[in-house]
């Protein structure tokens, strides 16, 4: 009895170390680059300016720690106003804090790589947006096209165009500075950057949707990032998780099954063992 009880908690135990292995987040696909722009202003090297940009770039990764969005006006003693730098950063609103940290880092490590020397800088991943810039653009709408990409035409196809304009006429309604809706297979997603307020946000979005349908009409996909909202849709979808996580749920999901076959066929041994040891006392 008591090797079968041992057996059982091995198989428990298992199945705790795989799904702790499993379950740990990927954040590869957030980390996935769409745009990035570089001032064509530079700074010298040594200067107050030079210690703002890195004052503002570390206080946004430190931020992203607890929140998904923050922004900042830094302006280090013995600067003048020419100086200030201000800077801000969204994660998409799904995001974990953790996740959200991750995908910030790597996005201000790319921007200090792509823009060094620039007096300001934008870089859009999969999951995060990072902006500084010696002009303040918080609170300050921009409706302005940045990036946009339309997949392959996918023809004549009524039921897709039905449900896509169904999914973004959703998307408009807002009221969210991040908003997700599905039909079937297509899945949309618009995002604001949260220092517009919400009808900056419900004016932004609804410019980035119209646009979105206007440029990708017969297109499986369409992205429209706007200079303070985006607009996307798909028919594979959003996810904070890698495109190997659904591999993975797969795996996972048949590894549950067996042990949890293993642990009941434990079980009922036991049972039995106890019943034969139970009728040889008798």
């Amino acid at each position: 009895m008591n090797m079968h009880v041992e057996a059982l908690s091995s198989s428990l135990c298992l199945l705790l170390i795989i799904l702790s292995h499993f379950t740990t987040p990927s954040i590869s696909a957030l980390e996935s680059f769409i745009f990035v722009g570089c001032s064509q202003l530079r700074y010298d090297v040594g200067t107050p300016y030079e210690s703002n940009v890195n004052s503002v770039l570390s206080s946004l990764v430190n931020s992203a720690s607890f929140s998904n969005f923050n922004n900042f006006k830094i302006s280090v003693p013995g600067s003048t106003p020419s100086d200030v730098v201000y800077g801000l950063f969204q994660c998409r609103g799904d995001l974990s804090n953790s996740d959200c940290h991750e995908c910030v880092v790597n996005a201000v490590s790319r921007l200090g790589s792509t823009c060094v020397g620039a007096s300001g800088g934008a870089l859009q991943l999969e999951g995060c947006f990072v902006r500084y810039d010696n002009t303040s653009f918080l609170g300050v709408q921009d409706k302005g096209v940045v990036f946009s990409k339309c997949g392959p035409s996918v023809g004549s196809d009524p039921d897709m165009w039905t449900r896509r304009d169904g999914v973004l006429s959703y998307l408009t309604a807002g009221g969210q500075y991040f908003r997700v809706g599905g039909s079937g297979q297509i899945q949309g997603m618009v995002q604001c950057v949260q220092d517009l307020s919400m009808s900056e946000c419900q004016d932004c979005a609804s410019e980035a949707i119209q646009r979105l349908k206007s440029e990708c009409a017969s297109s499986a996909w369409g992205d429209m990032f706007l200079g303070k909202c985006y607009a996307r849709y798909s028919e594979r979808g959003y996810s904070s998780k890698s495109g190997n996580d659904e591999e993975v749920e797969k795996t996972l999901a048949i590894l549950i099954g067996l042990i949890a076959g293993v642990a009941i066929l434990i079980v009922f041994l036991a049972f039995l063992s106890k019943l034969f040891e139970g009728k040889g006392g008798k």
